[in-house]
């Protein structure tokens, strides 16, 4: 009984020190043993703490000092590895805590250097020689609406197919583009060959060229994937995992959207890749209107923000990474989707600041939980 009385007693002295804080309580259930509440319900009812606003409400929006906290069902947002996923983090959580999907630390500071090092490990992007624009109209942001053809010419004026098509991750890449159908809403099925091509199309990029084994061996190093076979294999279900974008049917997917271009409600849906709309404008089923942005390289890579019609469907602004191999596109777009899902990434490239905004896709996942790649692209403002 002593024991008991003791406990009590102290149970009560801690209560008395605190029955009128949120310290340490932000977000908890209804305790009536205490004065004052601290969850969302306490509004209603008029009976929060005195310091429940600024502990728990103006707190609950930040990740200071919460980085890899618990879930708790009453914080309006979260600062641990599954917030990305469900798409409920805090808007400080990447700066703060610096984290994607796997729960891995990558900085800011870090994204920017493995940038610059990709970009200098390009080795298979276009030279000067080897590809000519002829960008002609560039018009103002207000004007991509208004679906006007302001050049004459392909936006293309020469690309040497013998010196680019002909490497290896060239030739992979275009294998894939005739493998899908553009409408959304007509399911996708692939025969064994083009299983395999959507493989082969990986190990040529991501593990047969320097710039590949670089974004691994970082992403490694930070603990995200154990070994080459497990970053190719999520590789693959994140690029070429199938989902539904209308009517139920599997008819798309973040390698589709973004490589190959997709028709969705009447117009262009993703097409973000300079090599797919080199080749429909050569065969005439592309014409180009007009640019609205031009990046600040002087050579290859370069950004546009691009206005076009494909074969009876606009695109108001379609932006790519213009003369980039296509292990670049793929390596850049992999990075900001695993580091920064659903948020701007911010990238060096050659000392000027490129930003990749991602979209997770949200109505299904694969493996424990982890999210299909809906688009990515270059920012184009």
């Amino acid at each position: 009984m002593k024991v008991a009385a003791i406990l009590l007693l102290c149970m009560a002295l801690f209560h008395q020190g605190h029955s009128n804080s949120c310290q340490g309580r932000c977000g908890y259930g209804i305790d009536t043993s205490y004065s004052c509440q601290c969850n969302t319900a306490c509004e209603r009812y008029n009976d929060c703490c005195s310091d429940y606003y600024t502990l728990c409400k103006e707190a609950a929006l930040s990740c200071n000092g919460r980085c890899g906290e618990s879930y708790n069902s009453q914080n309006p947002c979260h600062c641990n590895s599954l917030c990305s996923q469900y798409n409920n983090c805090c808007s400080d959580y990447s700066t703060l805590c610096n984290a994607g999907d796997s729960g891995a630390t990558i900085t800011d500071a870090e994204i920017k250097s493995l940038s610059e090092t990709l970009f200098a490990l390009d080795t298979n992007k276009a030279s000067a020689s080897e590809l000519i624009l002829d960008p002609q109209a560039l018009v103002a942001d207000s004007q991509t609406s208004s679906k006007s053809d302001l050049s004459s010419r392909p936006l293309y004026k020469f690309v040497d197919e013998n010196a680019l098509f002909t490497r290896p991750t060239y030739a992979a890449l275009l294998n894939l583009f005739d493998n899908y159908k553009r409408i959304t809403g007509q399911a996708e099925s692939f025969t064994s060959q083009q299983l395999t091509e959507q493989e082969t199309f990986l190990k040529e990029t991501m593990l047969n060229t320097e710039l590949g084994r670089e974004l691994f061996a970082f992403l490694y190093t930070k603990g995200v994937y154990k070994s080459e076979a497990e970053f190719i294999e999520d590789l693959k279900n994140m690029w070429f995992g199938l989902y539904s974008r209308y009517n139920g049917a599997m008819d798309s997917s973040g390698f589709e959207h973004i490589f190959a271009g997709e028709i969705k409600g009447g117009k262009v849906s993703g097409f973000h890749n300079w090599i797919r709309f080199y080749l429909l404008e050569k065969r005439g089923e592309l014409n180009y209107y007009s640019h609205s942005f031009n990046g600040p390289w002087s050579n290859y890579p370069d950004v546009l923000g691009l206005q076009f019609h494909w074969d009876g469907y606009y695109k108001q602004v379609g932006s790519a990474v213009i003369g980039c191999s296509p292990e670049f596109d793929l390596a850049l777009y992999s990075l900001c989707y695993i580091a920064r899902p659903g948020k701007y990434c911010y990238l060096s490239l050659g000392g000027k600041q490129l930003i990749i905004q991602t979209y997770t896709w949200d109505n299904s996942s694969y493996g424990n939980g982890k999210k299909y790649i809906a688009s990515a692209y270059p920012v184009s403002m």
